[in-house]
């Protein structure tokens, strides 16, 4: 999220790649990987999958 964080202060437009990122599960605090979702959905400019980037670069 730190490289997201400075990409987009620096003015550049960030897609993340939703299958292609991984985060932990933590017994007491939960699914790691649907809460970065959740926080990249608030700061990247999109969020999609794999297949979603190919067809667009098409």
């Amino acid at each position: 999220e730190a490289h997201l964080r400075d990409l987009i202060e620096q003015g550049f437009e960030v897609t993340v790649v939703k299958d292609a990122t991984a985060a932990p599960q933590h017994p007491e605090l939960g699914d790691g990987y649907k809460a970065a979702l959740i926080n990249f959905g608030y700061i990247a400019n999109a969020v999609l999958s794999t297949d979603e980037v190919i067809a667009t670069m098409v």
